[in-house]
């Protein structure tokens, strides 16, 4: 899952959520030197990947989309996973997707010292373009694949990840339901 996935399962604890998106922002496994409740977002942030990249449904669904993505296929499947949650909201969470976002916006502190200036950038990018509102509509999950797609230091096909999503949407929402419903019972113990 991408940044609205991972605030999902971050369980409106606001602080935690902030915590689990900077997972993304750390590399290694000495992180111990951070506060703990950024230490409880990054090791959750990893157990998410970790979780999604080994569900059953996903890895099939990985190999259906190889051959259209090859190398970013599971990076579309967080992308088409965000929009699919977006799209579905009021079946996950009691608040409107607009109120959760907001929510999350008003939260977000930068004035720690230890989320890098990077993570800073793209948590002010996030908001000012509203990310994940956006993961909503198909052009959103289109100008989300552009912009990873960029981003990837190898020449790759996520820029044909909307039109792909297109022609196997059925497949990939019935993979994402089945997914959601393990996670939940697996993240929300």
């Amino acid at each position: 899952m991408n940044f609205l996935g991972h605030l999902y399962f971050s369980n409106n604890d606001f602080e935690l959520m902030q915590a689990n998106l900077f997972g993304d922002f750390i590399k290694g496994k000495d992180y111990t030197n951070l506060p703990l409740k950024i230490q409880e977002g990054i090791t959750l942030h990893r157990k998410i990947d970790y979780y999604i990249d080994n569900h059953d449904v996903v890895v099939g669904l990985l190999h259906r989309l190889y051959e259209p993505l090859s190398k970013v296929a599971a990076i579309a499947v967080d992308l088409y996973f965000d929009h699919l949650l977006a799209k579905n909201w009021s079946k996950f969470h009691d608040l409107t997707l607009e109120q959760f976002t907001s929510n999350f916006y008003k939260s977000i502190d930068t004035s720690t010292d230890y989320y890098t200036s990077e993570f800073q950038f793209m948590l002010s990018k996030m908001q000012e373009k509203n990310w994940l509102l956006s993961y909503k509509k198909l052009d959103g999950l289109h100008k989300s694949c552009l912009g990873v797609s960029s981003r990837i230091s190898f020449p790759n096909k996520l820029i044909e990840g909307a039109k792909v999503f297109k022609i196997f949407e059925k497949e990939i929402e019935d993979a994402f339901f089945m997914y959601m419903f393990d996670a939940q019972k697996y993240f929300f113990k």
